[in-house]
């Protein structure tokens, strides 16, 4: 069985230096409120990751239509061993405070016999453990019980759909949508943390009103929505186009005064919350926020309005976040398939802290087009893996992105 066919070897020729295409403005109105509306870490992101995903396998018994992953059934012969992925957990464990958040995901990471062990191994080094398991039978309340009682503090399952057709549909399994929310359920029983994460898709995005009040009645503790990326099996005509996008990030920073929440592969959200602290709501948005809005409001109107309750944090692809494939290559993210090095061949560390790719993510004057110039470039910096997915350059501009930086203060190009 191979690794995933897109994934390549970080050439430090590709893409370029990347023009750093007209200084920042500077200091922009309202640049007081930024540290309320994102979070900064409180160490150098070039010498360490805040967040580590761990893919420990492509197997998984779901057939969703977008996986990263191209998940399949079976295992794959060349998955980390388990001292392997134990001697990764040492690796992470050896930095000393503030160790990162580990979160083991897959394909399924049920489907792993050592799961509990290496939950296990990586609490009793200080790690923060997560857990994202496939929303299917195997996530029952015994198995969930026993990764808290390992020392795993959070779970995250998928919901892609306010209903089991809709949901079930875009799993590629009947039965899916049932079983995940039994599972959020008997994790919150168990004492687990739950995180729902959604995927913001041409599918699904009409449905997420109705997924925001399922979340909440779910009392989940996190609401992630992952902005669909043309990677894996997604296809680029399931992704949002711009302006839907920004529509779409406009509905989030709407809601979220009613439930935490965060985006993934669509930064641009921390600016929305930004220029919504400057200017105020909007009034001139698209049909698909004022669609979504009037779904929401049918829905939940008692629902506060305002500020968001969970300010987001200001990582990204390589800059402070780092994936690890089921076969041990590093990549900025699982949605952003280049391969800086492989953990058979260097620690994680080491490669997360030197290597040219990672490098060049964490250089904003590394950015072309109009995220090389943009003044919110400290709060949002795009989305590499959109960069690269419909670009082919990971430091070329966010196509996804609608806002195009003042060429001075106070004007408009």
């Amino acid at each position: 069985m191979h690794a995933y066919p897109a994934r390549r070897r970080w050439d430090r020729r590709h893409g370029g230096q990347g023009s750093l295409m007209g200084e920042p403005s500077g200091r922009i109105a309202g640049e007081q409120d930024a540290p309320r509306l994102s979070r900064h870490l409180r160490f150098d992101v070039s010498t360490r990751p805040f967040l580590v995903l761990v893919e420990l396998t492509r197997a998984c018994e779901l057939a969703c239509r977008h996986c990263r992953a191209e998940a399949v059934l079976e295992a794959d012969p060349g998955e980390l061993t388990t001292a392997e992925l134990l001697a990764v957990l040492d690796n992470l464990g050896s930095l000393g405070a503030p160790r990162p958040v580990v979160v083991l995901s897959g394909g399924d990471p049920l489907l792993r016999d050592d799961l509990e062990e290496l939950v296990r191994y990586g609490a009793a080094l200080g790690l923060a453990m997560a857990v994202s398991p496939a929303g299917t039978l195997r996530a029952s309340r015994e198995r969930l019980a026993g990764l808290r009682s390992a020392g795993a503090s959070v779970v995250s399952f998928s919901l892609d759909g306010a209903s089991p057709s809709a949901h079930d549909a875009f799993r590629g399994i009947d039965g899916s949508f049932d079983w995940t929310l039994a599972a959020c359920r008997s994790a919150r029983a168990t004492g687990l943390r739950v995180q729902v994460n959604t995927t913001v898709s041409a599918e699904t995005v009409t449905a997420l009103p109705g997924i925001c009040q399922l979340v909440t009645r779910l009392e989940a503790n996190l609401w992630s929505l992952f902005f669909l990326v043309p990677t894996g099996r997604a296809r680029l005509s399931s992704a949002l186009g711009p302006e839907e996008t920004e529509d779409v990030l406009h509905f989030l920073a709407t809601v979220a005064a009613s439930i935490p929440l965060k985006t993934t592969e669509a930064p641009a959200y921390r600016r929305v919350l930004l220029e919504r602290r400057i200017v105020g709501e909007p009034a001139g948005r698209g049909p698909l926020y004022h669609e979504l809005l009037a779904r929401w409001e049918s829905l939940a109107p008692t629902a506060p309005r305002g500020s968001p309750r969970r300010a987001p944090l200001t990582i990204g692809d390589g800059r402070g976040a780092v994936f690890v494939s089921h076969r041990g290559e590093v990549c900025p993210s699982g949605f952003l398939p280049l391969v800086a090095g492989n953990v058979r061949e260097a620690p994680l560390t080491t490669i997360y802290a030197s290597s040219s790719l990672f490098e060049a993510l964490r250089d904003p004057g590394r950015l072309s087009g109009h995220c090389g110039r943009c003044e919110y470039q400290g709060v949002c910096g795009g989305s590499r893996a959109q960069a690269f997915a419909r670009l082919h350059d990971p430091l070329g501009e966010d196509p996804t992105c609608t806002y195009r930086p003042r060429i001075a203060a106070g004007a408009t190009p």
